[in-house]
């Protein structure tokens, strides 16, 4: 399941991300906001953020201007590891070695082609482990 959520700023890329996500038969829940009158980022990364925590094996992927400000806020919420995703290798290591369970997108930074790739390339891209066990055991301790 990917949990999705936009910001006013974010909309128009999102609803072409789920029409992507339908088109891929993967399974989304779309968690807002529903046009693009002026919202507060923070409600809507709190949601998926949450719902992302509540749901053995989902991700997440939040929209705002630039990614920024729902990964700040997304990362406030324990256990969430949200990535700001700028080309298909940050989508793909995020996965790899950060283990990101939440990629955010800028909807005024990208074309929803680049957006594609990188969802695209996040999705399909597992964790590796290893090596990079001890430095999330490091953030989910900070995290108590």
């Amino acid at each position: 399941m990917i949990y999705i959520a936009s910001d006013h700023a974010g909309f128009e890329l999102k609803e072409d991300i789920k029409n992507y996500l339908q088109d891929n038969k993967i399974e989304y829940a779309d968690l807002g906001t529903d046009s693009e009158k002026s919202v507060d980022y923070p409600d809507y990364a709190f949601k998926v953020a949450k719902e992302v925590n509540n749901t053995a094996g989902s991700l997440g992927i939040l929209i705002c201007g630039t990614g920024i400000g729902m990964g700040i806020a997304a990362n406030k919420i324990k256990g969430i590891r949200a990535a700001l995703i700028y080309d298909e290798y940050t989508a793909e290591v995020a996965r790899k070695h950060n283990n990101a369970n939440i990629i955010t997108l800028g909807g005024r930074t990208m074309t929803p082609l680049e957006a594609r790739r990188y969802i695209t390339k996040f999705i399909s891209s597992e964790y590796e482990g290893g090596r990079h066990d001890k430095r999330i055991t490091k953030i989910e301790n900070a995290e108590k």
